[in-house]
């Protein structure tokens, strides 16, 4: 149910990049045909992503540049920037934060999924160096 939930919501943050007012239900609405709804805990999680990606843009940006040692943040692929934001957020201003040994392998599989294999790559280890950061 999470995966779901966060592979919604890199669709409107990555969106978002493009036209700000992206929303989860606009992006549910274009991507799915009607035939099949969406259980109302997975638009709320994605909701609650995207919003407090949204909501600690900045923070979560300067953690990851913190983590960055060889890539600034607008070089980084939109999809890869935006997947490192979902997780970053998880691990540190989510309500309840998540473990960053989850949070990180969950970023990868939808890496392998949205991005490439360098990406996933690249990805794990930005995310294992921001672990640094939070514990």
């Amino acid at each position: 149910m999470r995966r779901l939930a966060r592979e919604l919501a890199l669709q409107v943050l990555f969106e978002k990049e493009f036209a700000s007012q992206s929303q989860v239900h606009n992006t549910v609405e274009l991507s799915r045909d009607g035939s099949q709804a969406l259980d109302p805990s997975i638009l709320v999680y994605a909701t609650e992503l995207v919003d407090g990606v949204s909501q600690f843009k900045d923070q979560i940006d300067q953690k990851i540049q913190g983590a960055s040692q060889h890539w600034k943040l607008d070089r980084m692929a939109t999809v890869d920037r935006n997947i490192i934001r979902i997780a970053i957020f998880e691990m540190l201003y989510l309500k309840e934060p998540l473990k960053p040994n989850i949070v990180i392998n969950e970023a990868v599989e939808i890496a392998k999924k949205f991005s490439t294999d360098e990406s996933a790559s690249f990805i794990n280890g930005l995310l294992d160096q921001a672990r640094t950061l939070v514990t």
